[in-house]
């Protein structure tokens, strides 16, 4: 059907689009800066549902109640129907159903960073028209899915669940039993986030340690993408993942885990790729603040403070 397989990462940027990929392009419409004085809320783009276009760019994102969901190039969650086939493929949602359940037309794909690309095919339906396959199911989105990040279609009727990845319904993997052990020390409790207070930067973002926490402007968040790679890092060091229960006074608006290639797992903010400044030797210091005209403290809403 002659589908486009994903393309090599470049070598000078590191993209991910996971988790990350709950963030669409609407998000970051509006001014990405803050002033210590507080700026105007962003209002949210109204978001009409889903229809039937082609899937384009397919990500993979991580949902806290399913792992790792199947998504479009608009973030939107991809589904599967118990009561379609995969072996031969066919689809068995017409009339109403396409209705409530619009399918993802075949045509204008590509599989996911890390998807294998031969689980992508296509189905002709009644109609004539060509729908896209994952693993032979048929793929639909859900209508009343209104933003990048929702499942609200996950489980409806007992039929209706999010893709995973590799086509099988998305869930999360369950812990590995382990055996019993010796009683331990207490494990040091994760790193949170918090807001801080400076006379300069105003209300900012810092980790369990009150280390200021800082944005790259070569980052991006739609799709997100960690410019910081190699000798970068041993300066700007990542803020690991933090539960959303250790971080205080934070949007959760898009507060997801960038799964970095290089194998480390980082916490953004709105989508943004957060970081701590190796020149910080002690909490409260902020300088880092302004270096290079690229490196800037962060807003508890996750926007620049450009303020010197």
């Amino acid at each position: 059907m002659g589908m486009k397989r994903a393309t090599t990462f470049a070598a000078a940027a590191v993209a991910v689009v996971l988790a990350a990929s709950a963030c669409g392009p609407s998000d970051y419409k509006a001014s990405d800066s803050t002033q210590p004085a507080g700026a105007a809320a962003e209002a949210a783009p109204a978001a009409a549902g889903p229809g039937n276009q082609p899937g384009g760019q397919l990500a993979a994102s991580v949902t806290e109640q399913l792992g790792s969901v199947l998504t479009d190039s608009a973030g939107l969650t991809l589904y599967r129907f118990d009561k379609d086939t995969a072996k031969p493929p066919k689809s068995n949602c017409e009339g109403d159903c396409a209705k409530t359940w619009p399918v993802v037309a075949a045509g204008d794909v590509t599989a996911a960073s890390g998807m294998d690309p031969s689980l992508l095919g296509e189905v002709v339906r009644s109609d004539g028209t060509k729908q896209l396959t994952v693993a032979g199911w048929p793929a639909y989105r859900f209508n009343k899915d209104a933003k990048p990040g929702d499942i609200n279609g996950q489980g409806v009727g007992g039929v209706w669940f999010a893709f995973g990845p590799d086509g099988k319904k998305a869930a999360k993997a369950a812990p590995a039993e382990a055996a019993p052990a010796a009683p331990a020390a207490p494990a040091e409790a994760a790193p949170g986030l918090s807001v801080a207070k400076d006379p300069k930067l105003g209300d900012h973002i810092v980790d369990g340690k009150g280390m200021t926490v800082y944005r790259f402007k070569k980052d991006s968040a739609w799709p997100m993408v960690s410019n910081c790679v190699g000798d970068c890092l041993a300066k700007w060091p990542v803020v690991p993942p933090v539960d959303k229960a250790n971080a205080k006074g934070i949007t959760e608006k898009n507060y997801l885990v960038l799964d970095r290639p290089d194998g480390k797992k980082q916490q953004t903010v709105d989508c943004w790729p957060v970081y701590t400044f190796s020149g910080d030797k002690k909490p409260g210091d902020t300088n880092g603040q302004g270096v290079g005209g690229t490196w800037y403290a962060v807003s508890p809403d996750g926007k620049l403070i450009t303020v010197q």
